[in-house]
């Protein structure tokens, strides 16, 4: 752990959430793994208080609270400053413009993010193709800008770089949560040269050793509720267990349903009761 930090840093997360899995995948990155405690925040349960308190009255996860009371929000900012103070190499690129150039790739996770969400959470048949097509153009852009601006001749021929780096840290927990759409759309990235790139550097991603917090089959089971249109917690009708709570635990569930438009797992038939 690096001088300045004497204590660790305290991060209220929820274990299955990309954001959070951001900072793990950094840390792995670094060999610092037990850099940071990690304290699991239940959002199918009313909000703690004394942490609304911390956070001043928000409930988005990970927050990182300092050794010193300090609480720092957003993933992003999470992870610049855990990179800057945890001892170990850095992940994002010392050279300015290399920084620069993953910085524009880092900023259209965004919008993909809202688009793979978008598409899993939709109810709506007659705006599937429009949603489905809308990841796949994100998908394209993300493939012209790895082919325009990355380093093709580097060891690995797959990252932005020459290695595994702050915009891969970004990305991955997004390509992870999207075997949700694998299972509950049917949706992959087509055989086509248009996404030859994005895909190599997708599977590299979910491949790398750092990266292995979670894996196919809890993401589809935990986030059954957002392929029903419900998200952070929220039950749906004729419900009342979410399929995010942490018991029964994940593996002795049954998979769902893979058939997100028809009729609705119940509590009993997701395993939950």
């Amino acid at each position: 752990m690096s001088s300045k930090q004497t204590a660790r840093s305290i991060v209220y997360h929820i274990p299955a959430c990309p954001f959070s899995q951001r900072l793990e995948i950094l840390l792995a990155l670094k060999g610092q793994s037990a850099a940071v405690e990690f304290r699991v925040v239940d959002i199918t349960m009313p909000p703690d208080p004394e942490l609304l308190e911390k956070t001043r009255g928000t409930t988005a996860l990970p927050v990182l609270e300092t050794p010193q009371g300090g609480i720092l929000k957003e993933s992003l900012v999470i992870l610049d400053y855990l990179d800057e103070i945890v001892a170990g190499p850095r992940v994002r690129r010392l050279d300015p413009y290399e920084h620069a150039v993953e910085a524009m790739l880092i900023a259209k996770e965004g919008p993909f993010a809202m688009a793979g969400y978008g598409l899993v959470m939709n109810q709506d048949p007659a705006v599937r193709g429009k949603k489905h097509d809308r990841l796949l153009q994100l998908y394209a852009e993300l493939s012209d800008f790895l082919t325009a601006y990355g380093n093709e001749t580097n060891e690995d021929g797959v990252f932005l770089f020459g290695g595994f780096g702050l915009a891969e840290v970004v990305f991955t927990p997004l390509f992870a949560r999207f075997w949700f759409l694998q299972y509950y759309e049917n949706f992959d990235l087509p055989d086509d040269p248009r996404f030859s790139r994005v895909t190599r550097w997708r599977d590299a991603c979910l491949a790398h050793p750092a990266t292995q917090q979670i894996g196919r089959e809890e993401i589809v089971k935990l986030y059954y509720d957002y392929a029903l249109g419900y998200g952070n917690g929220a039950l749906p009708p004729g419900r009342t267990v979410s399929s995010f709570a942490a018991r029964p635990h994940w593996r002795k569930r049954p998979w769902p349903p893979s058939e997100k438009y028809g009729q609705a797992a119940n509590d009993r038939e997701l395993g939950l009761v």
